[in-house]
């Protein structure tokens, strides 16, 4: 069923479901990555668009034409873990005024104009990654469906997430161990008003990652983190 899974709850088929067991893997899939004409790789000519639904009117295109430099920095800043945001943000607010951002080439010619011809795939992966996050809002929708897929779970029912970045991964860790407390009152509260009863149990204490065997198999694995959260019976 065709639908963002932070309006689950909005999804007709699914209204008034329960189940066993959800399944949330994030970001985009293999074939999405594959399809040039999607725009998710910066291979040579790939356009700009990164959206997952083409029903959205945002493109990567028009993100990076449009918002201003301190916008710009801060995608490449909390999404891309990047340092030297501010330069990458200035560059490319100096090459769209000359001209408009339209394929992956540019993208990646500005990030070599602003930190050298050393930067390799892993560096690309990062940063168009970051602007692929802020094209769809996925951080934010991550945090809206968390508590609406747990609510979908039968007593017992488990949920897993799989992600890929650094902020998915610490949104899903801190929201799994907060349902898995007994009690969620601030520190210093002198007195429980919270329910005073954990909503289930997290069954991966840490991050479960790729092996080599399915690294060497599926190199894409490489930056998967799996973790599991089990609902009260």
């Amino acid at each position: 069923m065709r639908g963002n899974f932070g309006e689950i709850d909005r999804i007709p088929e699914l209204q008034g479901r329960l189940f066993d067991a959800i399944l949330a893997d994030l970001g985009v899939s293999s074939h999405q990555i594959d399809a040039d004409d999607r725009g998710f790789s910066f291979r040579p000519g790939a356009l700009l668009d990164m959206r997952m639904d083409r029903r959205s009117t945002t493109t990567a295109a028009e993100l990076l034409n449009t918002l201003d430099e301190s916008d710009l920095s801060q995608i490449f800043r909390d999404y891309g873990d990047e340092p030297r945001a501010n330069r990458l943000a200035r560059e490319i607010v100096r090459r769209r005024d000359r001209k408009a951002m339209h394929v992956s080439d540019d993208l990646v010619d500005a990030i070599r104009g602003t930190f050298g011809a050393r930067m390799g795939p892993g560096d690309f992966a990062r940063l168009f990654q970051a602007v692929r996050i802020a094209v769809n809002d996925e951080l934010e929708v991550l945090e809206t469906a968390l508590p609406l897929l747990r609510d979908k779970l039968k007593p017992g029912g488990r949920l897993a997430i799989i992600s890929y970045h650094s902020g998915e991964d610490r949104l899903a860790k801190h929201t799994m161990r907060e349902w898995s407390q007994s009690c969620v009152c601030p520190p210093k509260q002198p007195r429980c008003t919270c329910l005073g009863k954990a909503l289930g149990e997290l069954l991966t204490k840490r991050a479960l990652t790729a092996g080599p065997e399915e690294i060497a198999f599926n190199p894409r694995s490489r930056s998967a983190r799996l973790r599991a959260w089990q609902s009260a019976a």
